[in-house]
């Protein structure tokens, strides 16, 4: 069974190559969650996001920054919840570093646009689930495996 250590490294690695997160401000309604593309500069736990400041994320930046992040990898083998918080990046630097051309699409001015706002989460703690329900698994039930005792090390 994985160690904390190795889910937290199975996250980040799924996340940098997945890049899809559902993202939202804590105490919101599910339906205020949006899906975002992560972007990554360094390792360190933050990951930034580009929004138009007159999105519900942009808005909402300026008066809550505690957030949250759920997770599911493209081959649903694992999920997490993601907690920390929502900072304004007013940094040119990191703007130019992360800026692309899928970004690009979305900003008719460019980088230069007014409504172009860089959000950095500063991810604080997470909850991290490795599915048990594969095929494996079910595999394992047939032949007498008992799944609370197989899944018990699969949560971080």
């Amino acid at each position: 069974m994985p160690s904390a250590r190795e889910l937290k490294t199975q996250l980040w690695t799924s996340i940098r190559s997945d890049r899809t997160v559902m993202l939202g401000f804590e105490g919101a309604k599910d339906t205020e969650l949006r899906p975002m593309t992560a972007q990554f500069k360094t390792r360190n736990g933050q990951i930034w996001f580009f929004t138009s400041r007159k999105s519900m994320l942009g808005k909402r930046s300026k008066l809550n920054s505690r957030a949250v992040a759920t997770y599911i990898s493209k081959n649903h083998g694992l999920f997490a919840t993601i907690r920390g918080r929502i900072v304004i990046d007013t940094s040119r630097a990191n703007l130019d570093a992360l800026w692309n051309k899928y970004v690009a699409a979305w900003f008719e001015q460019g980088k230069d646009d007014p409504d172009v706002l860089l959000l950095r989460f500063e991810c604080k703690s997470a909850e991290i689930w490795l599915n048990a329900s594969s095929l494996l698994a079910g595999i394992k039930v047939m032949l007498g495996s008992d799944p609370k005792v197989e899944y018990k090390g699969n949560v971080a």
